[in-house]
């Protein structure tokens, strides 16, 4: 069996990639959209080569209504990727453990959401669209920190009908691999642990097509 016959896997980065990229989070803008103000977002489209990644030219994002109830149909315009993220070896290990895993080759576009989900009230949702599909063939998610929250486990369903098979608290460094033709997803809301400090959970979602 091929490493791209996996309907999920779970991976893990290096501590130092983590500890290089955690930074970065605290640089994410809000956006005009409607989760903006509580989802912080950079967005960048890559190709990942034996060495560097390739910072392709800007570009809009947009899901159909039929993939996301939420937002499906609104372009969303967002700010690319700061230069230093995208030239880290941080990022790198995430793109190339990302492209091996789905046996992409040099040309496979990679579109990477680099996201900041904050307790903006007191239940904050990590994934106001709900149990999804992103549209693509693999996506996946990264954690790279969790501070002062409770929640925001990833779910993971077979059938969006029925209970999910698999929850889990991404901890810092692990990568949750999946077929998005074959599984759904979500995520567990968040709460501050401690309500008088803000929390937050920071993310890398990436996704592609064969």
């Amino acid at each position: 069996m091929s490493q791209a016959d996996y309907m999920m896997q779970l991976c893990h980065i290096s501590e130092q990639s983590v500890r290089e990229l955690e930074p970065s989070f605290a640089q994410l803008p809000t956006t005009p959209y409607a989760d903006g103000q509580y989802r912080l977002r950079r967005y960048s489209v890559v190709r990942c080569h034996h060495d560097e990644l390739e910072h392709l030219a800007h570009k809009s994002f947009c899901q159909s209504e039929n993939i996301n109830h939420h937002q499906g149909g609104v372009v969303r315009n967002f700010e690319e990727l700061e230069e230093g993220v995208i030239g880290s070896t941080g990022l790198f290990e995430l793109c190339q453990l990302f492209k091996e895993h789905n046996e992409l080759n040099d040309d496979n576009p990679i579109e990477i959401h680099q996201m900041r989900v904050i307790t903006f009230d007191e239940i904050t949702p990590v994934s106001p669209e709900g149990i999804h599909q992103d549209g693509f063939d693999h996506i996946a998610i990264a954690s790279i920190d969790r501070a002062n929250v409770q929640g925001g486990e990833i779910l993971v369903y077979k059938d969006k009908t029925e209970r999910p098979f698999f929850t889990l608290a991404l901890d810092d460094g692990d990568v949750a691999l999946l077929d998005d033709h074959q599984l759904w997803h979500n995520a567990n809301p968040i709460r501050p642990m401690d309500p008088r400090h803000q929390g937050h959970i920071d993310l890398f979602v990436l996704t592609a097509k064969h």
